[in-house]
């Protein structure tokens, strides 16, 4: 099998890049997986080499895997800085190191875009011989599917797990049919959260395909940039990422906007297949309680139940959503190490580490808002 670096996804192209990661043609792809997220990225400056995510994406004969050089470890929900820090207290150079991911992006998806095991598993081998080839430290494949973390674990790749919180679509009619599932408790709380928002005149407008103009985007990501300075000091996304998007995935986008006294004061952003809702970047310029909970839980839950979706993944981190109806699921990593000792020390803990996740995701499980049977 030949094989080659890539230096960007419009080397690749979108017609070899598409083929590869939806190789079963499905109408709406894993938007996360598509030449048109990959490159919105990547021409938009949002992931290029002077941010720190130089792209050498590993492309076969058979299949893809996107590959970025980094010499930091920001943007990737998965947190290595420890294993960093104790490479070089030991004298090595953790970076440049090389990442298998879709940049600032916590969800699952396939990192190995190709059709059979046996093109990921050269995929996998291919990856670790890149790692030597660049003179990196490592290779981290972060928030790759469970079969794909499985084939990762037989090909010596060091396994991690973590952990997210999903709302699952059992069948429901609207939102009431949901909520008769909770706790009289839980019931009554999400209510209260909902009707305080209405009570502060705020209205919801669903945006995607041609609806979203460049105004809507300008409104958005002042948002972001507000949020995200506040929450983080320097938001990865730039504004034209966010043009690119919605040329590329405009028919997969859903922009949430919330109006107050006829102007818009905050909104979420979520991309969608055909069975998932992800939600993915949220601003605000104003606070409301409650606020951020209606935007980016319940309006996603809303939007998943009147499309008849399975699920709405809401992101990295946040126990908080469990009480509103989001349960626990895993998510999985999967790393190789070239310093033998760092590697050594890695698997030792990512044992406990893995155990320590399971008890709990039991254990947080036991205190899901539904109702008890």
């Amino acid at each position: 099998m030949t094989a080659r670096l890539v230096g960007s996804a419009r080397e690749i192209g979108a017609t070899r890049w598409n083929g590869l990661a939806n190789p079963d043609g499905a109408t709406l792809p894993h938007p996360f997986t598509t030449y048109e997220f990959f490159a919105a990225l990547e021409e938009s400056g949002s992931a290029c080499a002077e941010a720190g995510w130089e792209p050498c994406h590993l492309l076969s004969d058979h299949g893809l895997m996107p590959l970025y050089l980094k010499n930091h470890s920001y943007g990737e929900y998965v947190f290595d800085h420890g294993w960093a820090e104790a490479l070089e207290r030991a004298g090595g150079d953790y970076y440049p190191k090389l990442q298998c991911a879709v940049p600032f992006t916590p969800v699952t998806g396939p990192r190995l875009l190709a059709k059979n095991d046996a093109a990921k598993r050269a995929l996998l081998g291919l990856a670790a011989g890149a790692v030597s080839q660049l003179g990196a430290s490592s290779l981290h494949i972060t928030f790759l599917t469970e079969p794909e973390w499985r084939l990762a674990g037989e090909a010596g790749y060091l396994q991690r797990t973590g952990q997210q919180f999903h709302w699952q679509n059992r069948g429901y009619a609207n939102f009431e049919q949901f909520l008769g599932e909770l706790s009289s408790a839980k019931r009554k709380n999400l209510r209260k959260e909902r009707q305080s928002v209405r009570e502060a005149g705020i209205t919801f407008d669903w945006l995607s395909g041609s609806d979203i103009t460049e105004a809507h985007w300008d409104a958005f990501f002042d948002f972001y940039m507000d949020t995200g300075g506040r929450k983080w000091g320097r938001p990865y996304l730039s504004r034209d990422f966010f043009s690119r998007l919605s040329g590329g995935l405009k028919q997969q986008t859903l922009l949430v906007m919330a109006k107050q006294k006829g102007s818009y004061i905050a909104g979420a952003l979520n991309l969608f297949d055909q069975d998932v809702l992800f939600g993915r970047n949220w601003g605000s310029i104003e606070y409301v309680p409650f606020l951020h909970f209606e935007t980016c839980y319940y309006q996603a839950i809303d939007f998943a139940i009147a499309r008849k979706l399975k699920r709405v993944e809401a992101g990295a981190q946040g126990e908080h959503k469990l009480l509103r109806g989001y349960l626990p699921v895993p998510t999985y990593s999967a790393h190789r190490i070239a310093h033998t000792g760092l590697r050594r020390a890695v698997d030792d803990y990512l044992v406990r580490e893995r155990a320590a996740v399971a008890e709990n995701m039991e254990e947080l499980s036991r205190h899901a808002p539904f109702r008890k049977a």
